[in-house]
């Protein structure tokens, strides 16, 4: 198995999911369950720095003072009040 952190987003959410759906559903010794939660944990902290990249990769075409297009960061709406 891979490490969490050569895993892609869909590969480390969907092994989230299923280590959420198997402490949710089952009924998991106290050893199982905290085995679970370490490896959650660290596959969160993955698909947490994940998207923070793709988020730094998003940027938006701005158009400067002498006409010619830049990019720029995309910022959101919610960042700018």
């Amino acid at each position: 198995m891979a490490a969490p952190d050569e895993l892609s987003f869909e590969d480390a959410l969907e092994q989230l999911e299923t280590i959420v759906d198997a402490m949710e559903n089952e009924s998991l010794p106290l050893e199982k369950l905290l085995e679970f939660h370490e490896k959650g944990v660290r596959l969160q902290q993955v698909c947490q720095n994940k998207l923070k990249l793709a988020e730094d990769r998003i940027v938006q075409l701005e158009k400067k003072g002498d006409g010619d297009f830049g990019l720029k960061p995309l910022t959101l709406e919610e960042d700018s009040e």
